[in-house]
């Protein structure tokens, strides 16, 4: 057990929040007292943290089962992003400030597991979130490891070496396309070297990660966003970060990744929690054409 008084105004819940893989996430959970539970595989062994607010008190409260226990209650004030500096963001006067202030309570998380966020993220290429979420109940439920603790049905991420060992039919039947499978093999492969991108800055963590073939830049990001807490790292590639952040910040319909990291460049080094502000202002920018439409690789 652990309780830990942050000196900053900090939503627990919506800062945890990215962690989440879609709804039903078997390595997340949260139940009706407003308890945060998430299984990890950590360098000590598996663990299961709970994490709840105690806003009365002006503390948080942990506990934690398993091998893991104690190295998810040492890291507990990393996680909830007392490592983060959000006082580095100035914003002009408007409704983004606003929604800056607004969200003054939700910090960069830092988890120090990349393979955790990693993972996931390759999932999530190139599909709808419906699909990857799909994906990644489907494998977190045949191939995870029952969490520590009272929660049953938790589920702790697959080893290495228990990624390797999924077998094609079962990538297909989670809806995964060989090219996604083929790039989570190579990079459990390389399990132990990516990890250390964790204590890597910027540029040297993305290097580490996009060395890998089948990882691009948008992949790194998500990853290292979630373990690193990294607040510039920019999800370049992805379908609608570059209209949304083209609209917020120009009034522009329909801008592309290079127009969007121009007008993010006067932020460095936060890019990204400008774009998670913008993302909770709830804009979008007017949208014109048919949705994504999922593919079931099942059934090729």
């Amino acid at each position: 057990m652990r309780r830990w008084r942050p000196g900053f105004p900090l939503d627990v819940a919506r800062t945890l929040l990215p962690l989440r893989r879609g709804p039903g996430d078997p390595a997340y959970r949260t139940t009706a007292d407003g308890a945060v539970w998430r299984a990890s595989r950590t360098p000590a062994g598996i663990g299961t943290l709970r994490v709840l607010a105690r806003p009365a008190e002006g503390v948080v409260e942990a506990g934690a089962w398993g091998p893991g226990a104690q190295w998810l209650l040492d890291r507990l004030p990393e996680l909830l992003g007392d490592g983060d500096d959000p006082a580095g963001l100035v914003l002009p006067p408007g409704p983004l400030r606003e929604a800056q202030r607004e969200t003054a309570g939700v910090r960069l998380i830092r988890t120090g597991l990349v393979m955790e966020s990693l993972v996931p993220a390759i999932l999530e290429q190139k599909v709808t979130t419906s699909e990857a979420y799909r994906a990644w109940r489907t494998l977190l439920r045949g191939y995870g490891t029952p969490a520590p603790g009272p929660v049953g049905d938790l589920r702790v991420t697959p080893s290495a070496r228990e990624w390797s060992q999924v077998p094609s039919w079962d990538w297909h039947r989670a809806g995964v396309d060989p090219k996604r499978s083929a790039t989570v093999q190579r990079a459990v492969r390389l399990a132990p070297r990516l990890e250390e991108a964790s204590a890597m800055d910027h540029e040297a963590s993305f290097a580490r990660l996009t060395a890998v073939p089948g990882i691009g830049v948008w992949t790194a990001a998500e990853a290292l966003q979630r373990s690193n807490g990294d607040a510039d790292a920019v999800s370049v590639g992805d379908f609608h970060l570059p209209n949304t952040v083209g609209w917020a910040l120009a009034g522009r319909v329909r801008s592309d990744d290079a127009q969007m990291l121009a007008l993010l460049e006067p932020y460095r080094p936060h890019r990204h929690r400008l774009c998670r502000i913008v993302l909770a202002t709830g804009t979008h920018a007017p949208r014109f054409g048919p949705r994504l439409t999922p593919n079931d690789h099942r059934h090729r």
